[in-house]
């Protein structure tokens, strides 16, 4: 048996892998076990928010494409609004407030290609 390390999505799992002969039938697979997460990042580390920032961010949830955005800073959004549109793998995701307010800050015009958890707009 050998044991490993395997990272998917972020998430860190410890397998062990039982090399099996040619006669013997196969050992019933369990489910992998999340290993303990890693100590996270000292708070100096941290990247400083930006001097207009909003208090609350709304951060893509996949990566992709920027494709139209609805708002602009200064604009009223009420709980649900579509804020701008998200294209990724051939599909349109529409990115909505999670709450009433006021933005802040748009962090990404139409074209922009952004990752996962990248900040598109900010509240106050």
């Amino acid at each position: 048996m050998k044991n490993y390390h395997v990272t998917v999505n972020g998430v860190t799992y410890d397998v062990v892998v039982e090399e099996v002969g040619e006669s013997a039938a196969p050992s019933p697979v369990s489910a992998p076990v999340a290993a303990p997460k890693a100590a996270p990042a000292p708070a100096a580390a941290k990247k400083a928010p930006a001097k207009n920032a909003g208090a609350n961010a709304v951060k893509a949830p996949m990566p992709g494409n920027i494709l139209k955005v609805n708002v602009k800073p200064g604009d009223s959004v009420k709980k649900g609004a579509v804020l701008c549109i998200l294209e990724a793998m051939k599909m349109e995701n529409e990115i909505m407030a999670p709450a009433d307010g006021i933005v802040a800050t748009v962090d990404v015009t139409p074209g922009t290609t952004v990752a996962t958890d990248a900040v598109l707009v900010t509240f106050n």
